[in-house]
């Protein structure tokens, strides 16, 4: 069953190897002046996310990422510097590019110092948006590191606005590694959309959102430094409104990875072994379905919507680059 605003594979479409699908996101990032190697990164980034059918937040995205850069909103070619750097924490600028480029490279530098100091966190400013959380927290899983994701951006309300408007639908992922089960993936948008007639059925559930919502504003904007004068116009040429929180754990520093992941495999197994919540074909936990569909795209290639194709299409046809996918109608379903 599909519920509203979950990622699902597409029902029909074709099959393109996740090669093919990195090849041509760079292909279109150079077009505008991204260095190849930014463009690889955010392409494998984009990519990535595909493979685990979070299409809402992968390669569909470069249409906006692209119109953003000709417009002259986002900065095609950012220099990326350390601001502040310690044993334990990093604080990067993204130089009004796109916040996956110093999330990534952040990302790398804090899980290396949470290898020699237990944990390390990591925050970002100064640029835009970061795509789905789950990136960052699944290359930490790569090092047996726990992490946390987080990011926001900047809002401005007034008193005459409900109070649930100082909650933005923020991003967050918190992973946990396992052994043969699939590990523990929580990555998720974080709050609730206020209605009345939810806050009437569901109080607590508004009153949580709003709770998530405000921590994640405060770590991933707040302390991020995303309200910072020289990150908003007049006085900054980009729309760098986005900042980044991610933490790092190596759980060596805590227990033996082999008893964690023991743990986490016998208790994700037994959840799995449950009876599923109505309508679903299977009992998982958060990132499990993901997993699985990740496993069969890398071997079957990434299943593409027509919409989705025709997304690709036409800022590819915009910029003169060539799509894989006829190569691939053999494959439709």
């Amino acid at each position: 069953m599909n519920f509203d605003r979950r990622n699902y594979p597409p029902t029909h479409g074709i099959r393109v190897p996740a090669e093919e699908m990195k090849q041509l996101a760079v292909n279109l990032f150079t077009k505008v002046s991204m260095s190849a190697e930014n463009a690889r990164v955010m392409a494998d980034l984009l990519v990535q996310t595909d493979l685990h059918c979070v299409f809402s937040h992968g390669t569909k995205q470069i249409v906006d990422y692209i119109g953003m850069i000709r417009d002259g909103r986002v900065n095609p070619q950012p220099k990326i510097e350390v601001v502040s750097e310690s044993k334990s924490a990093l604080v990067i600028d993204g130089d009004g590019g796109m916040g996956h480029l110093p999330c990534y490279f952040g990302t790398h530098q804090v899980i290396s110092k949470a290898k020699d100091n237990g944990c390390a966190t990591l925050t970002t400013h100064n640029h835009y948006h970061f795509g789905a959380a789950g990136k960052y927290t699944r290359i930490a899983l790569a090092h047996d590191c726990i992490s946390i994701a987080i990011s926001s951006h900047r809002i401005s309300f007034g008193r005459e606005d409900l109070v649930s408007g100082s909650t933005p639908g923020s991003p967050i992922s918190i992973a946990i590694p396992s052994g043969d089960q699939p590990p523990l993936v929580l990555d998720m948008g974080g709050v609730l959309s206020y209605n009345l007639t939810l806050f009437e059925q569901y109080p607590s559930a508004i009153f949580k959102s709003m709770g998530l919502g405000a921590v994640m504003q405060s770590l991933g904007g707040i302390l991020a430094g995303i309200y910072k004068p020289e990150f908003q116009k007049p006085k900054s040429l980009w729309e760098s409104n986005q900042g980044a929180f991610i933490a790092i754990f190596d759980v060596n520093h805590f227990m033996p990875v082999s008893e964690l992941k023991k743990e986490m495999d016998r208790y994700i197994n037994e959840a799995r072994s449950m009876k599923p919540l109505p309508n679903m074909d299977q009992a998982e936990l958060a990132g499990g379905l993901e997993w699985q569909w990740a496993l069969e795209n890398r071997q079957s290639g990434i299943p593409l919507s027509s919409e989705h194709q025709e997304i690709l299409e036409t800022v590819a046809t915009e910029l003169a680059v060539d799509v894989p996918f006829n190569r691939y109608q053999h494959t439709q379903f």
